[in-house]
C-alpha cells in the first residue's frame, strides 16, 4: 500500500467496520494488526500475548488468521480461537489468559456485507477513546508505509508462536460463577432461543440442557448471508420468527442474540418484544430489588430515564455516557457499577467483564422469571409498579453522506417550542441531539458511529406518544 491513496481506519462507537472487499480488505485488516502489535511492543505488553477470535461472518475465521501471522510476525505471541465464538467469550479469555488484550473479527449486527476489526485492551472491554486514538496512529502509518511483518500461520504454528484454544469453554465456566444455572435448569421453563445464525448458536441449550427446563432454538446454523432479516441485529422487525413461535406455543420467553452475541433481545409470553429500554430496567431492578445488591448504575444517553427513578428509589447513583461502550466501561470500571446498559441491547455487570454480553443478559432475565415467579409481561407490569409506564421506540433513516452538514445545520438552528404536544424545556448535544420535555418525555437525533444511518430515539408514557414524538422530531431532520 505504500505510496497509493488509501481511506484512513477510522474506529466507530465499538471497533472499525467496512463492507468486505470494498475497505474492509486483508491489506488493511493486516495493516490493523500491525498497529496492534506496534502498540502492544510500545506499551511493554506484547509478551502476555494477544487473544485472536471471530464471530460466523462471510471470511471471519480467514481474517483472524491473517491478523493471527501479523501478530506472530511481530513477535506478540498469539492465542487464535479454535472455532467462532461469542464476543464476551473472547473478551473473558483476555482474563482467563492474563494476555494483553484481544482481536475479535466481527461486524457485531450489521449487514451481512459488513465485517469489522475490535480491539479490547488488558482489562477486557472496549477499548476507550485513549487506546483508540493511539492505534489508529499506528494503523495509519502502517497502511502508509506498507511495513507489514507476517508469518504464515503453518511456521508460526509449529514455533510455538500461535496457540489454537477454546474460548468457550473457560467462558461458560466463568458463567456458571455468575448464574445459579441448577436452579433455571430445574425450573419448568419453556424458552425459545433465536440465534440469528450468530455466535451464539448453541450455548443456552449447553448451558441449561439435562434439566426440566425446554429449549427450542431458531437459527442456529451458521448462514453468513443472515437471510430473514436485514442484518443480525435482536429488535422487533427482525424477529418475527421468534415471535410467531411465541404465539404458536405455550413457550415462557423468547431470547435473542445478535450476530456475535453481545446483545440480547427478548419477547415475552404473547409474542411481543420487549425493548431494549424495558429490558435494561428490568435487570436493574433484578439486582436491587430481587438480589438486594447496590452499586451505581450506568448508562448510554440513549436509553432509558427509568434508570434514574430505580437509582432514586433504591438509593443507588446513576451516571450517563455518550453511545458505545468504549464510554460506559471506563466509568462502570472506576464506579465498580452494578450494571451498565445501552439502547443497543448491549448489557455488562459486576464481577464479569466491563463489555456487553448477551448470553449472562439472558441468564439473569430467566433467573429474574424464576425467583419472581413472574413472565415477561407479569415482571414489566411490576417493573410499571416502581417507576411508572414507560415506552420507547427508534426509527432509523438512511441519507446520502454529503448531506450531513445539511441535517446538522438544520438542527444547529434551535429547538421548536414543542415536540408531541408537550413543551421543550432543555436541548443537550451529549451525543447527537437530545430534546427534554416538560411532561418528562424526551427525544434523540443522533447519526451512527458505523453507518450513513440517522437514529431517532423517543421515550414517553404511551405507545401512541411514542409515534407522534418520533414523527415530530424527524420532521427536525428533513429526511
Amino acid at each position: 500500500m505504500a505510496g497509493s491513496a488509501f481511506k484512513p481506519v477510522k474506529f466507530g462507537t465499538d471497533g472499525w467496520r467496512g463492507i468486505i472487499a470494498e475497505d474492509y480488505t486483508f491489506d488493511n485488516v493486516r495493516a490493523c494488526a500491525q498497529g496492534v502489535a506496534a502498540y502492544l511492543h510500545d506499551c511493554g505488553l506484547a509478551e502476555r500475548g494477544l487473544v485472536v477470535g471471530y464471530d460466523t461472518r462471510f471470511a471471519s475465521e480467514e481474517f483472524a488468521i491473517a491478523v493471527a501471522e501479523v501478530a506472530a510476525g511481530n513477535g506478540v505471541p498469539v492465542y487464535l480461537a479454535d472455532s467462532a465464538a461469542p464476543t464476551p467469550a473472547i473478551s473473558y479469555h483476555v482474563i482467563h489468559r492474563k494476555a494483553a488484550g484481544a482481536v475479535v473479527i466481527t461486524a457485531s449486527h450489521n449487514s451481512p456485507q459488513w465485517n469489522g476489526f475490535k480491539y479490547k485492551p488488558d482489562y477486557a472491554g472496549s477499548a476507550s477513546p485513549e487506546v483508540i486514538a493511539e492505534l489508529e496512529r499506528r494503523i495509519a502509518e502502517a497502511q502508509t508505509t506498507g511495513a507489514i511483518n507476517r508469518t504464515e500461520l503453518s511456521r508460526a504454528e509449529a514455533d510455538g508462536q500461535v496457540t489454537r484454544v477454546d474460548v468457550t469453554t473457560p467462558y461458560l465456566e466463568q458463567i456458571e460463577r455468575l448464574v445459579d444455572l441448577k436452579s433455571l435448569r430445574a425450573a419448568p421453563l419453556k424458552i425459545v432461543v433465536d440465534s440469528m445464525h450468530g455466535a451464539g448458536a448453541g450455548l443456552f441449550t449447553r448451558l441449561l440442557g439435562g434439566g426440566r427446563a425446554e429449549i427450542t432454538e431458531l437459527r442456529a446454523e451458521r448462514n453468513p448471508a443472515f437471510p430473514g432479516m436485514e442484518q443480525p441485529e435482536p429488535i422487533l422487525h427482525n424477529l418475527q420468527g421468534l415471535s410467531a413461535a411465541l404465539r404458536a406455543s405455550d413457550a415462557d420467553v423468547g431470547l435473542a442474540t445478535d450476530g456475535d452475541a453481545d446483545r440480547l433481545g427478548v419477547i415475552d409470553e404473547q409474542g411481543r418484544f420487549v425493548t431494549q429500554l424495558q429490558t435494561l430496567a428490568l435487570l436493574a431492578l433484578y439486582f436491587l430489588d430481587v438480589r438486594g445488591e447496590r452499586g451505581a448504575l450506568v448508562k448510554s444517553i440513549t436509553t432509558t430515564s427509568m434508570l434514574f427513578k430505580l437509582g432514586k428509589l433504591y438509593g443507588v447513583p446513576v451516571f450517563e455516557t455518550p453511545v458505545g461502550f468504549k464510554h460506559l466501561g471506563p466509568v462502570m470500571m472506576r464506579e465498580n457499577a452494578l450494571i451498565a446498559g445501552e439502547e443497543s441491547g448491549g448489557y455488562g455487570f459486576r464481577g464479569h467483564i466491563p463489555e456487553r454480553d448477551g448470553i449472562l443478559s439472558g441468564l439473569y432475565i430467566l433467573a429474574m422469571m424464576v425467583e419472581l415467579k413472574k413472565r415477561p409481561a407479569e415482571l414489566i407490569d411490576y417493573l410499571y409498579s416502581k417507576v411508572g409506564p414507560h415506552h420507547y421506540d427508534r426509527i432509523d433513516l438512511t441519507f446520502q453522506p454529503d448531506r450531513r452538514q445539511a441535517i446538522l445545520a438544520r438542527l444547529e438552528d434551535g429547538p421548536p417550542p414543542t415536540l408531541a404536544g408537550s413543551r421543550v424545556t432543555e436541548v443537550d448535544t451529549l451525543d447527537g441531539f437530545r430534546f427534554h420535555m416538560e411532561d418528562g418525555s424526551w427525544s434523540l437525533i443522533r447519526f451512527s458511529g458505523t453507518e450513513p444511518l440517522l437514529r431517532i430515539y423517543a421515550e414517553t408514557s404511551s405507545p401512541g406518544q411514542v409515534r407522534q414524538l418520533l414523527a415530530d422530531t424527524r420532521e427536525l431532520t428533513g429526511v
